[in-house]
């Protein structure tokens, strides 16, 4: 049964206000196009502000391009952090949009679609329309082509490679639709000279402030796969792809206090660019909307003073499900810094090793579910138990009878998962918070929330911290971070006094 689709497009008093004080908590909930010039922008826009009678107000780009308008220059919106909300919960417009977003419409039809989600394909155009305002293919060709134009700002992409990294097949297609989104062709945008060969491309990735990437480094630096990634306090690196021609990349803070992070790429092939700029997206958590989980939290006698202190919390996801879910096996019943003790032997036993590094530090991709299927881990101080359940998930991967797809429900994802031997409901909703990076997911049979969410002193029973935990929805999973972290903080605080 679908759930409600969250209202995408705020109310008009508070889109005005937003867009009178450039207000960059609003960026990317809603785009202004005005009448006048037939231009739509982002409410940062430092452009002078036209005349309210001039304004209408779009929930997404997509809508605004359907109605005659072309993307500012100036405030560019292809950098504006998406609107997560869309993709939350399980009504189907917000699973199709989720689908989009990891590119079922590259390849797939808009009936495949539809399937993917239970419906009719004309029954998810009316949707579509209804609620987002433009039918699913106008959402993705969007989508594309603002891709396309931040290549074409940003980077010196020869335009034939910009064409295929933005999906089309054909120069002479992507021509036409990139000159009739904008009013003008994409080689008039070029701003950069061509890069020096071997220089890394440089992609700019927006997000809604407040964000705290100082604690989500902290987060994985602590859980960091050894020989795979790297984590310092200033960038999150790793190596990926095919060993005999492996791709790296690593993310830093933007220069100057932009709300962006700098992301520099090496080895990725142009159609597989939008792939990984998504996957880091979600990774980063670049597409929460801060205001609305503190909306939530905020009369909550626990979480309410820990999202005051910390009001840029992220959820910090995974690269890759197989590799959560490893990580997930080897810390049940462990400590964070066990479960990467054993997680680095596995990748140092089994990892495919790179003819020559990278960058230091990354010089190993990590194993795949068939190479981990019928691996001897014995000798690595894994339990027995640990070992039959890593089988266990890389078989059941293979065979299809798991899968990380981002589309399904919650309920459905831990469900699945808790049939394998050794998958408990704290696996499965620690995998979704880091893998699906479920805003929802909530691992409530954890100690340390249990104590943390009780009252000094007690601890809660997994049913009543489920209880409790009702009125953090649809947000346990950043409840989740803001726990663990007070705990840790206290721990840390604890120490010191010592």
């Amino acid at each position: 049964m679908d759930t409600p689709l969250p209202s995408v497009l705020p109310d008009t008093r508070t889109c005005e206000r937003a867009r009178l004080s450039r207000d960059a908590r609003f960026d990317g909930l809603f785009f202004t196009a005005v009448t006048s010039t037939r231009i739509y922008c982002r409410p940062v826009c430092p452009a002078p502000s036209p005349k309210p009678t001039n304004v209408r107000y779009y929930a997404s780009a997509a809508a605004a391009e359907a109605d005659g308008f072309r993307p500012c220059l100036r405030c560019r919106p292809e950098l504006a952090p998406g609107n997560g909300d869309w993709q939350r919960g399980g009504h189907a417009v917000a699973r199709a949009l989720t689908l989009i977003e990891h590119g079922a419409l590259e390849t797939g039809s808009v009936d495949e679609l539809a399937a993917r989600v239970d419906l009719g394909a004309r029954q998810l155009r009316r949707l579509f329309v209804e609620h987002v305002g433009v039918p699913p293919l106008s959402v993705h060709t969007t989508r594309r082509l603002l891709f396309a134009k931040q290549l074409l700002t940003e980077t010196a992409m020869p335009v034939t490679e910009v064409a295929l990294a933005a999906g089309f097949g054909s120069l002479r297609r992507f021509n036409a639709a990139f000159a009739q989104a904008n009013r003008l062709p994409p080689r008039e945008l070029r701003r950069q000279p061509r890069a020096p060969a071997g220089a890394p491309l440089v992609l700019r990735l927006g997000y809604r402030p407040p964000y705290d990437f100082t604690a989500l480094l902290a987060f994985l630096r602590g859980r960091a796969l050894p020989g795979v990634e790297a984590v310092d306090e200033a960038s999150y690196a790793r190596v990926f792809g095919d060993p005999a021609q492996p791709s790296w990349l690593r993310l830093s803070a933007w220069p100057q206090g932009e709300h962006a992070l700098k992301l520099e790429l090496h080895g990725v092939a142009p159609a597989q660019l939008l792939g990984v700029v998504t996957r880091l997206r979600r990774m980063f958590d670049l597409d929460a909307s801060p205001q609305a989980i503190a909306a939530v939290f905020k009369r909550d006698a626990v979480l309410g003073p820990l999202a005051k202190k910390h009001p840029g919390q992220r959820l910090p996801g995974g690269w890759d499900g197989f590799e959560i879910a490893v990580r997930a096996i080897l810390g049940q019943q462990v400590s964070v810094a066990a479960a990467r003790t054993l997680a680095s032997r596995v990748v140092q036993r089994f990892g495919t090793p790179l003819a020559e590094a990278p960058l230091p530090g990354l010089e190993r991709i990590f194993p795949t579910p068939a190479q981990l299927a019928e691996a001897d881990l014995g000798a690595l101080g894994i339990t027995g138990a640990r070992i039959a359940t890593i089988r266990a998930v890389a078989q059941a991967l293979l065979d299809g009878r798991i899968d990380f797809r981002p589309e399904q429900p919650l309920d459905t994802f831990v469900e699945r998962w808790v049939a394998l031997p050794g998958i408990g409901a704290w696996t499965a909703h620690y995998m979704a918070m880091r893998a699906l990076s479920h805003p929802d997911a909530f691992p409530a049979a954890d100690l340390i929330l249990r104590r943390a969410a009780a009252p000094a002193g007690e601890e809660l029973s997994t049913r009543a911290l489920e209880q409790r935990a009702e009125a953090w929805r649809p947000w346990r999973a950043y409840a989740v971070m803001h726990l663990w972290r007070s705990v840790g903080e206290a721990a840390v605080a604890t120490g010191a006094k010592r």
